[in-house]
């Protein structure tokens, strides 16, 4: 089982974290150079964002991809000076997970639920959203089921929509359950930097 093998990545990983609003803080710096950036709700102990940079092909700091929370505004690129965006009711795709599952939603999708169908394809290691109105089809993995290298489980995916939203529902294996609770019994250990408190402490 390749369970600890993620697990370990985070350990070695050179880590600081920062409470600021309520907000745990983690950045990690892995030994190939890729940064990883995670915020949790203090409280619950939620994962409220996720994000990944590495170097560019110039060896300098790339964007951040965010995997985990809402997207970073498109507006901030090249095109701001222009104001042109994308038009506010073209569909959104974002994960926001919960202590229990992971969970997407896609905002802008007026169709009612029947319409919808989400599938999962074990070979391409994706989950496959399709509408029988032509309208919407899109194809997303689970990066967290990769790292762990766990199977997809058609039976542990579940949707609903509600308010022009398509929410979609994948139940955590107790593989992942089970890191994550070590993971964050470690993150504890991490001594914090209050906000205000200067530079952020290292592990």
């Amino acid at each position: 089982m390749a369970v600890p093998s993620w697990l370990e990545r985070l350990r070695a990983a050179s880590k600081t974290a920062l409470v600021q609003d309520g907000i745990r803080k983690i950045h990690y710096l892995f030994e190939d150079g890729k940064e990883m950036a995670e915020e949790y709700d203090v409280k619950s102990g939620q994962l409220v964002s996720r994000k990944w940079r590495e170097k560019n092909t110039l060896g300098g700091s790339g964007k951040w991809q965010v995997e985990v929370g809402e997207p970073i505004s498109p507006l901030l690129g090249a095109l701001e000076s222009e104001l042109i965006k994308e038009s506010s009711s073209n569909p959104v795709f974002l994960r926001k997970d919960t202590l229990s599952s992971f969970q997407w939603r896609i905002r802008n999708l007026p169709y009612p639920k029947e319409v919808y169908s989400i599938s999962v394809e074990k070979e391409q290691r994706c989950c496959v959203i399709r509408t029988t109105n032509k309208k919407y089809y899109k194809k997303f993995s689970i990066p967290d089921l990769d790292r762990y290298q766990l199977p997809l489980d058609a039976a542990a995916l579940s949707f609903t929509h509600a308010n022009n939203t398509l929410i979609i529902t994948y139940q955590k294996p107790k593989e992942i359950l089970a890191a994550e609770e070590q993971l964050q019994k470690e993150l504890k250990k991490i001594k914090a930097a209050n906000s205000g408190d200067g530079d952020c402490k290292t592990q």
